[in-house]
């Protein structure tokens, strides 16, 4: 693992296709873009490098970084449940889903330990109850549909992906018990947001990963995988910065994305290390 600032710099002849995480790396809070790295990824853009986005969020909240970066590429959400091209109909789009009898299940289950739950179709969000304090999570807005109650109600088609907010230090309980009972159909893993929320549980599909997400948009970009970089900060952006030439790691990364990083930036999002890293590898 290198810091970047010492990294050997990149071949200026190559293009390459630069795969970005949003939270915790290139975003510091839920919407603000720093405007330097705005500007900077039209440039290398209209360069001939190209940019994905490779997001657990959906579309309806992360359009607005793909918008402002001009991008003419697919993009990746649900940390590859699900793949899009804003600006292609013929794309080939990649959809997968959780069974909503899994889902059911594992709230069916667990009641005793939740807090609030929601699950999403595409755009769609399914809500346990309505709760001020988690509507951050939720990114309401340019949702297709809302409907508040309790799953087995409500979800009437199989999901993207399902969000637990368990009670105070009750995670575990419902981590263990996807595993125990799912072994590895359906997978969960307990987001780390530094106190924010206590135990927020994540349940997906073991399709979904943002690896295989990069490969599909390679394929389809016909780009090879040695002419790319992918940037993130989470434990679900390993498999991308595996399957990625080049993996870079920001600053205050999850342990584990930490262990398999190419390079260890010296900086965080708030500090724009992305923009950093990149206009030195690249020779801006």
């Amino acid at each position: 693992m290198e810091h970047y600032e010492i990294i050997i710099k990149g071949d200026t002849m190559r293009k390459y296709l630069i795969a970005l995480d949003l939270d915790g790396t290139i975003l510091y809070d839920f919407d603000t873009i720093i405007p330097e790295l705005r500007d900077f990824l039209r440039i290398i853009k209209a360069d001939g490098h190209k940019v994905v986005i490779a997001t657990g969020r959906p579309f309806r909240s992360s359009r607005f970084a793909y918008e402002a970066f001009e991008l003419d590429t697919p993009i990746i959400n649900y940390n590859g449940g699900l793949i899009t091209h804003p600006l292609d109909s013929g794309f080939p789009v990649v959809n997968y889903t959780i069974r909503k009898e899994a889902i059911i299940d594992i709230f069916e289950s667990n009641v005793e330990h939740i807090r609030n739950a929601f699950s999403e179709v595409k755009d769609a969000i399914y809500l346990f109850r309505e709760e001020k304090e988690i509507e951050p999570l939720l990114h309401v807005g340019g949702a297709s549909l809302i409907k508040t109650g309790h799953l087995k109600d409500t979800l009437n088609d199989d999901p993207n992906g399902f969000i637990i907010i368990g009670k105070q230090g009750q995670g575990h309980h419902i981590a263990d018990y996807v595993h125990n009972k799912y072994q590895g159909e359906v997978l969960s893993r307990i987001w780390d947001l530094k106190g924010e929320y206590d135990s927020i549980v994540e349940i997906y599909t073991k399709e979904s990963n943002k690896g295989k997400g990069l490969v599909h948009v390679a394929d389809y970009l016909e780009w090879p995988l040695s002419d790319t970089i992918a940037i993130g900060d989470g434990h679900n952006d390993i498999e991308m910065l595996k399957t990625a030439a080049i993996g870079v790691a920001v600053k205050n990364s999850h342990p584990e994305l930490l262990e398999i990083a190419d390079v260890i930036l010296d900086k965080t999002a708030r500090e724009n290390a992305v923009t950093c890293f990149l206009k030195s590898f690249l020779n801006y």
